[in-house]
C-alpha cells in the first residue's frame, strides 16, 4: 500500500515504519503520515497496526527503513505505536497512534 521498511533489534525484535496517507484529519486532509510499530517480529507488527484501525496495511520489501532517531523514538514510548506527518519537522513531535485515529468531536454551535 505505501512505502516502508524494518530493521531488527539485537534483541529480536523489530522496528517496521510506514508511510501512508493519513487515515483521518488527525494530520490534515491528504497529509502523509509516517507510522512506527515495535513489535516481536513483523507479522505480529503489522497485526499491532491492523488491530488500531489500519486494515489495508502491507509491508513489501524494506525501501524505507526506520531511521535511528525513529527507532528511539519507537522504543521509549510506552504503547510502541506512534506516528507523525510528513515530511518531518523538526519541531513536530511524535503522537501516540490513537490521536491518529480517534473520531473527530463535531463542534455544536448555539442556536
Amino acid at each position: 500500500m505505501a512505502g516502508g521498511g524494518f530493521c531488527k533489534l539485537p534483541n529480536g525484535s523489530v522496528v517496521v515504519a510506514i508511510t501512508l496517507p493519513s487515515p483521518t484529519d488527525g494530520a490534515g486532509p491528504g497529509t502523509p503520515v509516517r507510522v512506527l510499530v515495535h513489535a516481536a517480529n513483523r507479522a505480529r507488527a503489522l497485526t499491532r497496526l491492523r488491530n488500531a484501525g489500519l486494515r489495508a496495511v502491507y509491508l513489501r520489501g524494506n525501501a524505507e527503513p526506520p531511521t535511528p532517531d525513529e527507532i528511539t523514538a519507537v522504543l521509549h514510548h510506552p504503547d510502541g505505536l506512534l506516528w507523525r506527518a510528513r515530511p518531518q519537522q523538526a519541531q513536530e513531535l511524535w503522537h501516540p497512534i490513537r490521536a491518529l485515529l480517534r473520531p473527530a468531536v463535531p463542534v455544536r454551535r448555539p442556536a
